[in-house]
């Protein structure tokens, strides 16, 4: 095949759906004949994913290199960061933590010049190996005040020589203005990078817009390449927890009502895709006591700081209401650092999450944790209690939890015990993505429903989705246009 340009895709600000269509585009390769590899040189998020070398990067990603047909790798994206509360964020080089750091003391103390070597190193090994490579900027291109630490937008697209194209979300709203200032404002070398503008979520008759496709090509003198409608039928798993705020947060009348603690601090909530896809399941995000009372079922999820997390509970009173729902045989399920809550004890002895050392956890597990500076990052097979059935999943956390009395839930790789198994209706495990083996779905919902047998392949939907995804796009792209753009000189 005839080795092409990167393509680069940068928004007009966050949430505009630069994920997602870069996702679209790596399907859309990939049907064409060529062998696409995603690529972020920075990435914010606490939703990660574990190589198969035990490395750490980004959840889109991961998703973007499923769409793409290969297996992730740190080289796309080599740069995490973690959020530990609103001011401080993990640093993750290269798919291992190096630290924590403030945002000021990442933005004005670290060598820019040194990540961003680190950022373009592994671009290059992506490069060798793949054809194009697909990359994905960050929020805002035209954040002026950050532009001199810029590591992943317009410097990534000048340094690669990439194809970049401006992606608007029209459903803000303000999307001239959003359009025109982000070209305007940039310097004439990266506003010569910008190939093209796409409008993304549209509503309505795209015909609409012909006026203002116009207007738009003749502000910038840029070509509006294509018109995305916006859709609902179409699964991609999201990396940004913004979008939690559209789910659904009540319970839900003739359905399994599982409700999901939203913590402060929640990471991987990916955990429940699978879930929200049976049609007898209603799954829900609690933010109150009042929304966890009508749940079925009570799961508290990962988090990226489970002590801050644990007070938050206490404080707002959803702890005890857990601690009640359990009592009276409800449910309750621990994930990563869900179950980690479910304990006796969390003990911080190296301060890894803040100055607190020692805090007692809900007490429903006889478990104790003692967080770590080792981070464990492994994507594993297991089986789930008795079961013979191979299912998958990986971990990603930072501690060790141990008990007196010996009661795993999985057996991972068919040596390493994981999690702690009460009875059926509680247990906690470190394993992401459990929820993703329908064995183990069938075991949780069978008192509600003891007819329950998951009928989803998640692997096979979200294949089905990604070429959803790629045609929706392709129908509305020119994509002679994109192609044109890609060619080398």
């Amino acid at each position: 095949m005839q080795k092409l340009r990167p393509i680069m895709f940068v928004g007009t600000g966050s949430d505009v759906g630069k994920s997602v269509i870069n996702a679209a585009f790596c399907r859309i390769f990939l049907q064409d004949g060529y062998s696409p590899a995603p690529y972020k040189a920075q990435n914010m998020s606490l939703n990660s994913y574990a190589t198969p070398d035990g490395l750490e990067i980004g959840r889109a990603q991961a998703v973007q290199a499923e769409a793409c047909g290969i297996d992730c790798s740190v080289e796309m994206n080599p740069i995490l960061l973690k959020p530990t509360d609103n001011l401080n964020s993990q640093i993750v080089l290269n798919g291992k933590p190096i630290g924590n750091k403030s945002a000021s003391e990442y933005f004005i103390d670290t060598d820019r010049d040194l990540l961003f070597k680190e950022a373009i190193n592994a671009f290059e090994k992506l490069d060798k190996k793949y054809n194009p490579i697909v990359i994905e900027g960050a929020g805002s291109i035209s954040e002026m005040n950050l532009w001199d630490k810029d590591i992943v937008n317009m410097r990534v697209a000048v340094k690669t020589k990439a194809s970049t194209f401006l992606i608007a979300d029209i459903d803000k709203g303000g999307i001239f203005a959003s359009v025109y200032g982000s070209i305007e404002l940039l310097p004439q070398e990266e506003k010569d990078a910008i190939k093209g503008i796409i409008i993304n979520k549209f509503r309505g008759d795209i015909n609409l817009f012909t006026e203002g496709k116009k207007i738009l090509e003749k502000l910038t003198g840029k070509p509006v390449v294509g018109i995305i409608p916006y859709y609902r039928d179409i699964f991609i798993e999201q990396e940004d927890s913004v979008v939690l705020e559209s789910k659904s947060i009540t319970s839900s009348t003739g359905k399994i009502n599982i409700a999901v603690v939203l913590l402060k601090h929640m990471s991987n909530f990916t955990d429940f895709n699978m879930l929200e896809q049976l049609s007898n399941v209603h799954l829900y995000y609690a933010m109150s006591t009042e929304e966890l009372l009508n749940a079925d079922i009570v799961i508290i999820p990962g988090s990226k700081n489970t002590i801050s997390d644990l007070m938050y509970l206490r404080n707002t009173g959803i702890a005890k209401t857990i601690l009640e729902m359990h009592k009276i045989g409800n449910p309750v399920y621990g994930i990563c650092g869900g179950f980690q809550i479910m304990g006796k004890e969390i003990r911080d002895p190296d301060h890894v999450e803040g100055s607190i050392e020692t805090l007692p956890g809900l007490g429903i597990l006889p478990v104790v944790t003692t967080l770590s500076k080792e981070k464990k990052t492994e994507q594993c097979q297991f089986t789930f209690r008795n079961g013979k059935n191979i299912c998958t999943g990986y971990e990603i956390h930072m501690g060790e939890t141990t008990s007196k009395h010996e009661s795993p839930l999985c057996v991972i790789n068919s040596t390493e015990n994981d999690g702690y198994y009460l009875n059926e209706k509680t247990w906690g495990t470190y394993l992401h993505g459990i929820f993703d083996n329908a064995f183990v779905i069938d075991q949780i919902l069978k008192f509600h429903d003891p007819d329950t047998k998951v009928k989803v392949d998640f692997q096979k939907y979200k294949n089905e989705n990604y070429d959803k995804l790629a045609n929706l796009v392709r129908e509305n792209v020119d994509m002679d246009k994109i192609y044109e753009s890609l060619k080398y000189d």
